[in-house]
């Protein structure tokens, strides 16, 4: 026998600030499901989840939740006014008896429940909203963003609660390995309309580039159309007046419909301008100790960081990692050691506190107050890598409308609130990047794009960062902090690690005196001497996906610029389009040529 739903929305319309969000949509939540809601940044996900919560109400529509089911959802920003301390927030709706289930949770999640509510940070907030809403363990789980301000260790936990649950869940999340180890649906939100797919969010991107080829072939057919039949109504129409008025109504709906119809927002024109080459030593550090409020952070830690290198640092929360940075770019002295800056450096910073967006401030005077981006005697001008533009074309590029350019930063989302500190930091040439969690509410395409450019960066990557996947696809080194002091550098990104700390039975290897050379366990030198090294290997089964990727570009470049007309119509883009061709299929050889030397070795 079939169940019910455990929620149905039927019709939902919602407007915000005279702007459609939704209009007609229907949704239903099955007992089991476990759901990715993806969309882009300002598509309405949080708001549709709010909708499904029962905490907004549509213009119209219906929601309907069965008798007994309760629906649980994650607050962003939770009131915890009138509760002494985290836990006390966190047990407030539990029965009698059952309290002993938050300091379980909170374990999991890494807080203090004894945290007094007027000291706790927002981070400690939230996870105090997500252990409520786990140790209630209601029928339906809306959960949105869970996994920010979550250390790795933390997320690795939850994914494991969740695998292991019951209860359905709604998730909507910037995390690919989370959303790919969870989900087995797929709610995609794309312009107030949603479709969805039984399958996880593994293939979501292909599924939608397919969903959106589908339209634009049917958006071109509908042209000609159109086309066709102007032609027609102009040629013809004088003598046939009488008898084709329907033909003339038909060509007036075709372009109401085409009209109607709602064009796809780009992505955001992200950019990085590499400064003048720095020298090839970037940052050399050599003993260092460093104990901070009793903590020690590192304990004679050695790195050396050359030009090109793109190093993520990863460990649990508050073990030290940002203050690492600071004494690796000399803002903070170590207690001990050297730390030693290379030639020419021109350093640009992403701060996960958000300290260069004043929130008072409006989107307008955040850019043009900017002593970085100031542009002298022009209240309208900002500089951008060099040359002036105007504050409002350059919010068009990072995807805010006009409307928003007076806004205060404060009513910005978090999602928002990165793209505006990502229009700072690449508004200046830069040779050396630091990237303090910078991943935090981005959607997916932003975080796509971000890697795109930081792979053709021409400079050094130092990155912060919780998310998995992210590391994985940026990063040739990873230095791990694991607490009381010990820091290790491994070649490769979060997988690499996993893989050889898992080698070597959990143990903290020793520190080699740069991140190229990472220590082997004793079974990944004797495979090593057998045949490919571990790093060899990743390698190996790594390149196939490389080449696919670039001849996929290669080929979209091609018909790029067969266009006959691009050449005259836009000559700095088939410029570029040439070079970058050309650029990739030299690439491509290489990695060709790559795949077959280690497959001979591995041979």
């Amino acid at each position: 026998m079939a169940r019910a739903p455990l929620l149905q929305l039927s019709g939902i319309s919602l407007t915000f600030g005279g702007n459609p969000v939704f209009d007609e949509l229907d949704l239903v939540v099955q007992p089991g499901d476990r759901v990715a809601l993806v969309g882009r940044n300002g598509s309405g996900k949080s708001t549709l989840m709010k909708v499904m919560a029962g905490l907004v109400e549509p213009d119209k529509g219906l929601r309907v939740v069965p008798p007994g089911v309760v629906v649980g959802y994650m607050e962003q920003d939770p009131d915890l006014s009138g509760f002494e301390t985290l836990g006390d927030y966190a047990a407030s709706r539990l029965p009698v008896g059952e309290e002993y289930k938050v300091p379980m949770v909170a374990e999991g999640l890494k807080f203090n429940p004894d945290t007094p509510v007027a000291t706790a940070s927002g981070g400690e907030r939230r996870r105090a909203a997500l252990a409520k809403l786990m140790a209630e363990a209601p029928e339906l789980m809306l959960l949105d963003e869970p996994t920010n301000h979550l250390d790795i260790q933390a997320i690795e936990w939850l994914e494991e609660e969740l695998k292991n649950t019951r209860t359905a869940f709604v998730l909507i999340s910037h995390d690919r390995a989370f959303l790919r180890a969870l989900t087995k649906a797929t709610l995609w939100i794309d312009r107030g309309q949603i479709r969805r797919r039984e399958a996880g969010f593994d293939g979501f991107e292909e599924w939608r580039e397919t969903v959106w080829a589908e339209e634009d072939e049917a958006r071109h057919k509908l042209d000609r159309k159109i086309k066709a039949e102007a032609k027609w109504a102009v040629e013809g129409i004088s003598a046939r007046r009488k008898r084709n008025q329907g033909r003339v109504r038909a060509l007036a709906a075709l372009r109401e419909e085409r009209g109607s119809q709602i064009r796809r927002q780009g992505t955001a024109a992200l950019e990085l301008e590499s400064g003048p080459q720095s020298g090839k030593k970037v940052i050399e550090a050599k003993g260092l100790v460093k104990i901070f409020g009793g903590k020690t952070i590192v304990d004679g830690f050695d790195l050396r960081v050359l030009r090109g290198d793109r190093i993520a640092f990863v460990g649990p929360n508050g073990v030290g990692k940002t203050t690492l940075l600071k004494m690796l770019t000399g803002e903070l002295a170590p207690d001990e050691g050297s730390v030693s800056l290379g030639t020419n450096l021109e350093i640009a910073v992403f701060d996960q506190a958000r300290a260069r967006l004043d929130p008072n401030a409006t989107l307008w005077d955040s850019l043009t107050n900017d002593p970085l981006m100031a542009v002298s005697g022009s209240s309208d001008q900002v500089m951008v890598r060099g040359n002036p533009k105007h504050v409002v074309a350059y919010l068009k590029d990072f995807l805010f409308d006009e409307r928003q350019a007076r806004a205060p930063v404060r009513s910005l989302s978090g999602g928002e609130k990165a793209r505006l500190l990502l229009a700072k930091l690449m508004a200046q040439p830069s040779n050396l990047l630091i990237l303090d969690e910078p991943t935090n509410d981005l959607d997916v395409e932003t975080l796509d794009l971000l890697q795109d450019i930081l792979g053709d960066y021409d400079g050094t990557v130092l990155l912060v960062s919780h998310d998995r996947d992210f590391i994985d696809r940026i990063a040739t080194a990873t230095v791990a902090l694991e607490g009381n002091g010990h820091a290790t550098a491994y070649p490769g990104g979060w997988s690499d690690y996993a893989a050889q700390r898992q080698a070597s039975g959990g143990v903290v290897l020793e520190k080699p005196s740069s991140p190229t050379y990472a220590p082997q366990s004793k079974p990944a030198a004797k495979k090593a001497a057998e045949g490919l090294s571990f790093t060899e290997k990743k390698r190996l089964e790594a390149l196939p996906g490389v080449i696919a990727k670039l001849e996929a570009e290669i080929n979209k470049l091609s018909d790029f610029i067969s266009d006959p007309e691009m050449f005259t119509k836009e000559p700095v883009k088939f410029r570029k389009a040439s070079e970058g061709m050309a650029e990739r299929q030299a690439t491509l050889a290489a990695a060709e040529e790559e795949w077959l030397l280690l497959e001979e070795k591995n041979a």
